[in-house]
């Protein structure tokens, strides 16, 4: 009894010692993933790329309806976050919209009519 008692510890010491090398082989190859955990979240969800995912959908000088559209974006227009609010986006436009305006142009979006990318891990 002793002796099967005694092979069962050791095996598994072998395995604890082999998923500690391993772990220890992850943080190596990404140590600067794993020395600040929110940091490394914080990336995960801020990817700064925005869409039009609408037909028409204007692109205004404000935060709201009552501000001017200077043009219209039409669906996978896209550009990067510049700011936001609760319910609107300020996108850089990336490349040039599908109306023409050039990219470089800047304005406000409803997050209606708009997503944000997602990274896929």
């Amino acid at each position: 009894m002793t002796n099967l008692k005694n092979k069962i510890i050791q095996r598994a010491g072998i395995a604890v010692a082999t998923v500690a090398m391993g772990a220890a082989g992850t943080m190596a190859a990404a140590p600067a993933a794993h020395a600040n955990p929110s940091t490394q979240v914080q990336a995960a969800n801020s990817c700064p790329t925005w869409t039009a995912m609408g037909n028409g959908v204007n692109f205004r000088t404000g935060p709201g309806t009552s501000y001017r559209s200077i043009g219209l974006l039409y669906r996978y227009d896209y550009g990067t976050r510049v700011s936001s609010t609760r319910s609107w986006v300020k996108i850089k436009l990336s490349a040039r919209s599908k109306t023409g305006m050039r990219a470089g142009t800047t304005a406000w979006v409803s997050k209606a009519y708009a997503d944000q990318c997602v990274y896929m891990n």
